[in-house]
């Protein structure tokens, strides 16, 4: 099974291209920090959103993560590909994301 990590870093450089072309996503994001840690279970990864950038992108977990999401790597791929819908995986509990409402809220907008 191939690992998640391009998946990862094409919804990164997504994620940059538009915040740099939505002046409103920009404010939102202005001086925001969260820590955002991503367990597969084989697989782990994490980033730090600062100030409208994905930062510090690494295949590793972060202490004291604001945000963590918890899946499998099919299901990542699942989602990628368009196979299954984020609410569809919510509701079989194949996704799990845990934090404050509002950052919940805020993460969505980086699928």
């Amino acid at each position: 099974m191939s690992s998640c990590k391009p998946i990862f870093e094409e919804l990164v450089a997504q994620f940059d291209n538009k915040v740099a072309k939505d002046a409103n996503l920009q404010k939102e994001l202005e001086c925001l920090t969260k820590k955002v840690n991503i367990d597969l279970g084989t697989e782990k990864y994490s980033f730090i959103l600062d100030n409208k950038k994905v930062t510090n992108f690494s295949e590793c977990l972060l202490p004291c993560a604001d945000i963590v999401v918890i899946s499998d790597p099919q299901t990542i791929k699942d989602l990628y590909s368009g196979k299954m819908k984020m609410m569809k995986a919510w509701a079989l509990k194949k996704i799990c994301v845990k934090g404050s409402l509002e950052d919940v809220l805020r993460l969505r907008k980086f699928f």
